[in-house]
């Protein structure tokens, strides 16, 4: 299953990086701004890879189909926009991971539902991402992750056939999406999970509980 990988995609929100308290202060900004009290981090952190319909959802009860909704999704956005990266941070083990992966020939990159708007500025402003390959954001394709377009895309910027890749996430779209790209697929249960954490649900190739983990998986299985 893991031989012949050349390059390893990951998901970004909850699997190389922690955004959840950025997201998570941002949406609390705005719950105490309408004179409701606080909510804790632990609130918002498991619904922080949903982006503002997770946020939203977890600060005002609502969704998509309120017809609050966009309006306060644009006012989620320009607030989180403001501080996306003041508490963001990579998860332990990932900058490790992503030299190691280098270092041993891999080419790697980014596959996220998070728009460009926000994915650009990101990237661009974290170290962490100057030796990505590719970075497809959720508005990169007509589609967006469970759809296997964007994953698609991301093996198209490498030069790579998608066999030739794995997909690493936290949610169980990104392995509907990474099977759907013929991509093996390895599921991140560090990360958020979507509050939902029946990995075995999602019946991904092999699952990691660190960052770590990615790089004896793939040496276990390569030479297997």
């Amino acid at each position: 299953m893991f031989q012949g990988i050349r390059a390893v995609l990951f998901d970004l929100d909850g699997t190389l990086i922690d955004s959840a308290p950025d997201l998570g202060a941002a949406a609390d900004q705005m719950r105490m701004a309408r004179g409701l009290p606080s909510r804790p981090l632990a609130d918002y952190r498991p619904m922080a890879g949903a982006g503002a319909r997770g946020m939203l959802g977890v600060a005002f009860g609502i969704t998509p189909d309120h017809a609050d909704f966009p309006a306060l999704r644009e006012e989620f956005f320009q607030t989180y926009e403001r501080r996306m990266t003041q508490d963001t941070f990579a998860f332990d083990g990932v900058p490790e991971l992503l030299a190691a992966l280098v270092q041993r020939g891999f080419a790697w990159g980014v596959v996220t539902n998070k728009s460009m708007r926000f994915t650009g500025p990101l990237t661009a402003a974290m170290p962490l991402f100057a030796g990505a390959g590719a970075v497809v954001g959720g508005d990169s394709t007509p589609h967006s992750k469970p759809h296997p377009e964007p994953l698609l895309e991301a093996a198209r910027r490498l030069g790579l056939s998608p066999s030739r890749c794995i997909y690493v996430g936290d949610d169980e779209r990104d392995i509907v999406a990474g099977k759907a790209a013929g991509m093996p697929t390895v599921a991140a249960t560090y990360g958020y999970l979507g509050g939902k954490p029946d990995v075995d649900h999602w019946a991904p190739d092999a699952r990691i509980g660190s960052p770590g983990d990615l790089l004896a998986l793939l040496q276990t299985r390569a030479a297997a």
